[in-house]
């Protein structure tokens, strides 16, 4: 029997793609654990004090070995600028965009996350969980968007593309990109700099389902390749999360050099674990549909057959596809974290 390892140490094993003693498991549930405090949910995402608290109760309640921190999709876009809607339901969502013209880019400053509203108070959760957990869980603390995301909230998403198909002002297009990579890198330090464990982006647009694969090689992929570049330079480990099918981009995803490769329930899991096998580790990627409506046992089934596809070689992290659902069932993320202990030892 391999010896029993906490979750920092079987969190790192898979990381580093060396066998732990199990699975181990993530929960991407901002939403349900600020839902879970009875508090408006635009409270709990305005305050790092709150935002922590969250996280703990649901550490506690759960035992998952990574705590992935964050508040939604819009705290870059807000240190930016961005209008952002908070809501009492839900994450915040970033609305009216700040730069009206790509030509204007060159006025946009890169924010302080130590004062820049959100950024310091998701700063100060992430100090808050350092301290009274970071010896116990794997901290991920998320830099929120990578730059293609953000870039499609400072600027018209809308017209990003537009001009992306029109390939007229890849000037602007790429300095807009590099900015937006300035401000993700510049964040996902200051994170680290708390003692968490990794940190983590976001680039749902630059996926397959948004943009041709032929876009994301052109205009996102070097750019995500230069934050993973930088950030490993000085030691920090940082995730890459995707949303949709990446099958198209798979061996691009890959080359990111991304030490972790969040992938979403569209992706067909035979497939990237058969292209990442002894490259980098993968998170994922139940349906949080499921975990939203499916029953406790429907959850443990996908999650045994998951489980059953990922596990050999290590490099795997068991967790939802995606940030989970506000009213996902508690019962459903307890099947979800029982599972890998269930079925997820090496031997």
């Amino acid at each position: 029997m391999r010896d029993e390892m906490n979750s920092i140490e079987r969190v790192q094993a898979a990381i580093e793609l060396r066998e732990p003693d199990r699975v181990p498991v993530d929960l991407h549930n901002f939403q349900p654990a600020a839902f879970a405090t009875g508090l408006p949910m635009d409270q709990v995402f305005k305050s790092g004090e709150l935002l922590a608290q969250s996280m703990l109760d649901a550490w506690r309640e759960y035992g998952h070995d990574m705590i992935l921190l964050e508040n939604g999709t819009a705290c870059n876009a807000q240190a930016c600028g961005v209008k952002v809607i908070y809501r009492e339901d839900a994450a915040p969502a970033a609305h009216i965009p700040v730069l009206e013209r790509i030509e204007d880019i060159d006025k946009l400053t890169i924010p302080d996350p130590y004062t820049a509203f959100p950024m310091c108070e998701i700063i100060k959760a992430a100090r808050i969980l350092v301290k009274e957990v970071g010896d116990k869980v794997w901290i991920c603390a998320r830099a929120d968007q990578g730059p293609m995301d953000l870039a499609s909230q400072v600027y018209s998403m809308g017209e990003l593309l537009v001009d992306m198909a029109l390939g007229e002002k890849d000037e602007y297009i790429f300095k807009l990109l590099d900015y937006c990579r300035q401000v993700s890198t510049r964040y996902a330090y200051a994170l680290m700099e708390t003692g968490a464990h990794s940190t983590s982006i976001g680039e749902p647009v630059a996926g397959p389902d948004v943009i041709s694969p032929k876009m994301y090689r052109k205009y996102a992929w070097r750019f995500e390749k230069q934050m993973v570049d930088e950030l490993k330079q000085h030691g920090i480990i940082l995730h890459n999360h995707i949303c949709g099918n990446t099958g198209p981009i798979i061996e691009d995803f890959i080359a990111t050099g991304a030490q972790v490769l969040e992938i979403d329930h569209k992706t067909d899991a035979r497939k990237i674990k058969a292209a990442a096998t002894g490259r980098t580790c993968l998170l994922g990627n139940i349906d949080t549909g499921l975990l939203a409506v499916g029953s406790p046992a429907e959850v443990e089934t996908a999650c045994r057959d998951l489980i059953e596809i990922c596990k050999p070689g290590s490099g795997f992290i068991l967790g939802p596809g995606c940030a989970m659902g506000t009213t996902t069932p508690a019962e459903n993320m307890h099947s979800l974290v029982e599972s890998a202990k269930k079925y997820g030892r090496y031997s």
